[in-house]
């Protein structure tokens, strides 16, 4: 694996070649977005975080940077598979809010205690991610504000600002390949609601989009097909805990319905085997990070779906390695926080940024 060593933004995350998994799948060069190097392990931060603080500065009229000065800001409140509760509860630290963070009880306990580690506390919902994002809408009509990442609303100004914050990602990404002479011919985008897929599509409209999803909790596929947000019924169970989602977001809809995505269900078998394929090119994720690996990988090893895709031997694929694998994840909160808070003064600059300060952990 080699990084492009090319003038990018300064809290960009590495955008990796690895010769490696372009010859597994046939095509020229396949490229991945490592998402590791965001403070707190994952590409959340940028949607989570961000839409959070900015909800916090409309309801109080106060800018980001003097959200601390106020007392009696509201509860902030979400549901989550683990890691946009990380990203809503790191908001919540650096401006001084309450935060209550809705998990269903398939999420490991080892997520739960780094949000609690931020000053967030956790409630617990029998059932499913769905059921979690249902309490926590109901507990926001209560008393909070509700920072989602779905909803039902096509129009939904914070899963707006969720999806805006993941762009992020994608304006990096043109800037690297402008910098290195790379073009992308096909993207690869893991799918939980969806929101990273439609903000992938809109950033990056040249590359033919491809929307993987494992086959136990796809989501956004039958929505696409009935034009309307579905809920799947059942468990949801999945090795790709951060996709277990079984109701698409309906912004996210709207936006990848003009994209008409190829869209790839991946068994559990290649969810956990593009996991340990990607460790191999030292890329420490899990399947969720590397389902699109899965979906890349499912499609190069079929003709017809092949043919359907548009790949050649000389195609660029870019992949999006979203989180770290836990046993990798070693930094210490203090860094994670300092990072945190240096990586939002990008986004609101009336925050300040010291000179030098680090917004990503790359290795």
């Amino acid at each position: 694996m080699t990084h492009f060593h090319i003038p990018i933004p300064a809290n960009a995350t590495a955008l990796s070649d690895c010769p490696a998994l372009a010859r597994r799948a046939g095509v020229g060069h396949v490229l991945v977005k490592v998402e590791s190097g965001r403070p707190f392990g994952n590409f959340k931060i940028l949607g989570g975080m961000t839409a959070a603080l900015r909800a916090l500065a409309r309801i109080t009229g106060l800018p980001v940077a003097q959200l601390q000065m106020r007392r009696d800001l509201p509860r902030l409140i979400c549901a989550s598979d683990g890691n946009h509760g990380l990203a809503v509860a790191a908001a919540a630290n650096l401006a001084g809010a309450p935060a209550t963070i809705y998990l269903h009880h398939s999420v490991p306990r080892a997520r739960a205690d780094r949000i609690q580690t931020l000053g967030a506390s956790i409630h617990w919902v029998a059932g499913t991610y769905d059921d979690a994002v249902d309490a926590a809408v109901e507990a926001a009509g209560v008393d909070g504000v509700l920072v989602p990442d779905t909803s039902s609303d096509v129009n939904d100004p914070i899963v707006r600002d969720v999806m805006s914050g993941y762009a992020t990602m994608t304006d990096e990404i043109n800037v690297q390949l402008a910098a290195s002479g790379n073009t992308i011919s096909h993207q690869f985008i893991q799918a939980g609601v969806g929101g990273l897929a439609a903000a992938m599509a809109e950033g990056l409209p040249e590359a033919r989009l491809a929307i993987v999803e494992p086959k136990q909790a796809a989501c956004v596929a039958p929505a696409l097909a009935a034009g309307r947000v579905v809920r799947i019924e059942g468990a949801l169970h999945t090795c790709a805990e951060m996709l277990a989602c079984g109701e698409a977001s309906a912004a996210a809809l709207a936006i990848l319905a003009r994209h008409n995505p190829l869209l790839v269900p991946v068994s559990e078998a290649a969810l956990l085997q593009a996991a340990e394929i990607m460790r191999e090119v030292d890329i420490h994720t899990t399947p969720s990070g590397s389902a699109g690996l899965a979906g890349l990988l499912h499609v190069a090893s079929s003709g017809h779906l092949k043919e359907l895709a548009g790949l050649t031997r000389s195609s660029t694929i870019l992949l999006v390695a979203t989180e770290a694998h836990p046993d990798a994840f070693t930094r210490s909160l203090d860094i994670e926080l300092s990072a945190a808070r240096n990586f939002a003064a990008h986004f609101f600059p009336e925050m300040g940024l010291p000179d030098g300060a680090p917004s990503t952990l790359n290795a």
